[in-house]
């Protein structure tokens, strides 16, 4: 593809993300498999240059603005690109949106005005508002600098920056070092990271999918805040395990292979798809202590049926997914599932119901990849006023069980981790312990959530999907 033809592409693949009712990776997956004769190197740079765009999202529809054109459109926006972070001149774009083949169509009177207005120009300006710097949506200033304080503005700013690729190792079939030699034959860095005995961290995004470490279930690819919230779970060999929102399985795997294949997991979803496509990943990793089990809701009678019967149960709930924008840098303009207002209660009946399965003894593990108190903390807390019988298990105390008897990563009794602090996604998880011996009777307090209202299977599938 010429440059001009990758600019079309771009824009094209920017107007198909802003019509789609799905996460911008989808849509990108999407595009490229329905254009197989677009090659690797040209899917790569047009990817590179969206995903650019989409994470200067207000900053260029604030210059656009103040260039006097009217929307930000996917073309006003690939241009103000190329003016404002590529810095190129009038004339190179002129010749680059010719018209020709495969080439953007030429500028409209209006789109000349705003070149003329931004050129020379960079994307920084100190007019421009803090919320627009850090890419801050309107709904979320309040909720976010109320969690962050005085780190809103290093967080955000780290939030902008794009995630790095991070591996888990599947300790069923390899060690880290190990696992570095099987990709080190296929040209590919890693190192281990700061925080999860498990984790690699690779350079730069080669194609995992074609590596035989990858193919053969050596590895995994998940975040290292996302293993650390596995590794929280603290799971034994012979523990009866439930991740009730397991979704892809991603913490499942994890889990599972934590417990060296003994013992049993059962991986929950209301999304009877998503969990058979993770039976694929379940496969590669040799692992067989998983078993899949559907729900039609989080008052699934399977819950009441197996009450007090589990030594762990992780709630990955349902979350506005503001710790993960920089992977998913659309998120935060796009409402694909339910708003923070619905997904408060949402939490809360899940974690309630999910309370249930937890053994006296057994742990409750509630985790979200949510930068937010109200998501986080904020549950908990009232979570702990009507189910007497949990108590928090502090974090260093989970930390201190295992052999290895590495320090946790943060102060405090949760795990709360930040891009800026631990260049790990925006992760939260509140270890809870049930009483051995309960002095509160379960009809008294677990049930009172569920009774204050009902949550709609479809809007917590909607939810979990997001």
């Amino acid at each position: 593809m010429t440059p001009a033809a990758r600019l079309q592409a771009v824009i094209d693949l920017l107007t198909e993300i802003d019509e789609t009712p799905r996460p911008a990776d989808a849509v990108m997956s999407a595009y490229f498999r329905n254009r197989r004769y677009i090659g690797s190197k040209d899917r790569t740079a047009v990817a590179q240059m969206a995903y650019a765009i989409l994470r200067r999202h207000a900053r260029l529809g604030w210059w656009i603005e103040r260039g006097g054109y009217e929307r930000a459109t996917p073309r006003a926006r690939v241009l103000a690109y190329l003016l404002l972070e590529e810095n190129r001149n009038a004339g190179v774009v002129l010749e680059m949106f010719s018209g020709g083949k495969f080439a953007p169509a030429r500028l409209t009177d209006d789109e000349l005005a705003m070149v003329g207005k931004l050129e020379s120009h960079t994307m920084e300006h100190p007019d421009m508002p803090e919320t627009v710097r850090v890419e801050c949506p309107e709904w979320a200033e309040g909720p976010m600098r109320a969690s962050l304080g005085d780190r809103f503005g290093v967080e955000m700013e780290k939030l902008l920056e794009a995630a790095p690729l991070d591996l888990r190792i599947n300790p069923l079939k390899a060690n880290q070092q190990s696992a570095i030699k099987a990709l080190a034959k296929a040209q590919i860095t890693a190192e281990t990271t700061q925080w999860s005995p498990l984790g690699l961290r690779v350079k730069g995004r080669p194609p995992l999918g074609s590596v035989d470490a990858f193919k053969d279930g050596l590895v995994e690819i998940q975040d290292e805040g996302s293993q650390l919230v596995a590794l929280a779970v603290a799971p034994k060999p012979g523990h009866q395990v439930v991740d009730f929102c397991a979704g892809a399985g991603g913490k499942t795997l994890a889990v599972a292979a934590l417990m060296k294949n003994k013992g049993r997991v059962v991986a929950c979803d209301v999304l009877d798809k998503r969990l058979k496509r993770a039976a694929e990943r379940f496969r590669r990793a040799g692992l067989h202590n998983i078993e899949a089990h559907p729900l039609t809701s989080e008052r699934d009678p399977w819950v009441k049926r197996h009450k007090r019967k589990f030594d762990r149960v992780l709630v990955d709930a349902p979350c506005s997914g503001t710790g993960t924008w920089r992977r998913n840098p659309d998120a935060r303009w796009r409402q694909l599932g339910p708003g923070l207002e619905q997904l408060l209660p949402l939490q809360a009946n899940i974690l309630d119901s999910a309370a249930r399965l937890v053994k006296p003894g057994g742990r409750l593990v509630y985790a979200t990849c949510s930068m937010l108190h109200d998501e986080n903390e904020a549950q908990v807390e009232a979570f702990l006023q009507t189910h007497h019988d949990f108590i928090v298990k502090p974090i260093a105390e989970v930390w201190a069980e295992e052999e290895a008897g590495a320090p946790p990563p943060v102060d405090g009794p949760y795990l709360r981790l930040t891009p800026a602090k631990h260049d790990t996604d925006g992760f939260f998880a509140a270890v809870l312990e049930r009483r051995a011996e309960e002095t509160v009777s379960e009809e008294s307090v677990s049930e009172v959530g569920i009774e204050q209202g009902e949550v709609d299977p479809v809007e917590l599938g909607k939810a979990i999907d997001a």
